[in-house]
């Protein structure tokens, strides 16, 4: 059997935006809800995509200070992530319960921060494949234009790229292609989404409303949000957890607990004449 988890990444496992990691102080902005508030004022006014215009004002806030936004300068703040609690060693833990329960486990990060950054985490390798927003270079290796811009409604493509096995986000062909939900490389039953807020609302919809399960998580060491408790009472997700992926912790036992009813419904559904 496989299995899929997806990810959201800021403020799912880590506890702030990525750009709070040392971009932010690097650009002299002291307050990343000014950087914010700008963003938010420039889609308004300009009718612009949130996510094209913070890429927007990426690009601008470095070419006013003369700094090369290069694939190198934002990977260097992948090492300065804070993650929360057992992210570190979540991967190696799900993955050898997976293993001891004959489940093919595969990991994937759907997120609208950037890919630049979140491949230079010491956690990037566990991901069979990123998605999330990057840049396009000029010969100089100065970043230009957004290559790829991944908002809260296109996060759902990725779903459907994974639940059919067409991961190349140039291969449209194949992806809207009709297949059989049997020749699928992975159900949407057997995927399980989790992320932190509204943004993940159309996904966690998707993986849900297909029999699959979503999973809010909330910022560790407080209370559960407003936001969490929203999308429970909502019926947006199944459950939710504080942002502790340590073992025997509740995103754990929720995961675990997944797993083995997934087993449960592929014993009875074989039983079946």
């Amino acid at each position: 059997m496989k299995v899929a988890i997806l990810y959201d990444f800021d403020k799912t496992l880590s506890g702030k935006d990525m750009q709070e990691f040392g971009f932010f102080d690097d650009i002299g902005v002291t307050d990343a809800n000014d950087f914010w508030s700008v963003v938010k004022h420039k889609a308004e006014a300009e009718e612009m995509d949130h996510i094209l215009a913070y890429l927007r004002e990426m690009i601008v806030h470095t070419q006013k200070l003369g700094i090369k936004l290069s694939k190198d300068f934002l990977g260097q703040y992948g090492k300065n992530i804070e993650l929360y609690p057992g992210v570190l060693t979540w991967f190696e833990h799900i993955n050898q319960v997976a293993q001891d329960l004959d489940i093919e486990l595969e990991h994937y990060i759907i997120s609208s921060g950037l890919k630049e950054i979140i491949e230079e985490t010491p956690i990037a390798h566990h991901f069979k494949k990123i998605y999330a927003c990057e840049f396009l270079y000029d010969e100089n290796g100065q970043a230009i234009w957004p290559k790829l811009s991944v908002n809260y409604t296109i996060k759902t493509q990725f779903l459907y790229r994974i639940n059919k096995g067409i991961l190349d986000i140039n291969n449209d062909e194949d992806l809207n292609r009709y297949q059989k939900e049997e020749e699928r490389d992975i159900p949407f039953s057997h995927m399980i989404y989790i992320g932190d807020g509204f943004t993940d609302v159309p996904s966690m919809k998707l993986v849900k409303m297909n029999g699959g399960h979503a999973l809010a998580v909330y910022p560790f060491g407080k209370k559960q949000t407003l936001q969490s408790t929203t999308l429970l009472s909502d019926k947006r997700v199944d459950f939710v957890a504080e942002a502790d992926y340590r073992p025997g912790q509740e995103v754990d036992i929720i995961i675990q607990a997944i797993f083995k009813a997934l087993l449960a419904k592929k014993t009875l559904d074989e039983l079946r004449p």
